[in-house]
This record gives structure tokens, C-alpha cells and sequence, in this order.
């Protein structure tokens, strides 16, 4: 295994994990009563918490529901298709 396959390999898995703590952030919002800033879920709200505070100045809560962590899975998903997927960059690069 090379440098290149060594680094696809990383950067898919973690775009996979991020696309997973934003999917575990659209739960935890239909349950507001959770404590999310005690273990175990601030090892998700930490990591997804900046992005979603930029995408909240941006596009505030509609009618109450707070949509930036699904606008979170698709930037995500996004990056993932464009560098990783079938006709991706780094995959058009090996």
C-alpha cells in the first residue's frame, strides 16, 4: 500500500465518521432534554459544533427546527462523493 491509498483510505474513514456525529446530532435534536455537554455526548457535540454554528448564523431555525445538522450530513456526503466516489478526484488520481 502506497502513500496515496494509505491517505484515501483515512480521509474516507473520516468523512464517514463525521457524516455518522452529524446523523447523531439530528437525533439528539428531537430529544432537547439531553445534557449535551456531559460524556458521552459531548464527544459528539464537540467536533460538530463548529460547523453548526456557522450554518445557524447562516440559516437560522425554521419554524423552531434547527435543519444545519442535516445541511452538515450533505456537505459531508458531498466531500466524500467528490474526492472518494466513483468518478472522485482522488479516485481518478489512482
Amino acid at each position: 500500500m502506497n502513500l496515496i491509498d494509505i491517505s484515501t483510505v483515512a480521509l474516507n474513514v473520516l468523512l464517514g465518521l463525521f457524516i455518522l456525529l452529524y446523523i447523531f446530532r439530528i437525533v439528539m435534536t428531537w430529544y432537547p432534554q439531553i445534557p449535551v455537554k456531559q460524556f458521552p455526548y459531548i464527544l459528539i457535540t464537540l467536533p460538530t459544533e463548529p460547523l453548526l454554528f456557522v450554518l445557524r448564523k447562516l440559516i437560522p431555525p425554521i419554524g423552531g427546527i434547527d435543519i444545519s445538522p442535516v445541511i452538515g450530513v450533505a456537505i459531508f456526503s458531498f466531500l466524500r462523493e467528490v474526492l472518494l466516489g466513483q468518478q472522485g478526484l482522488l479516485t481518478m488520481l489512482q
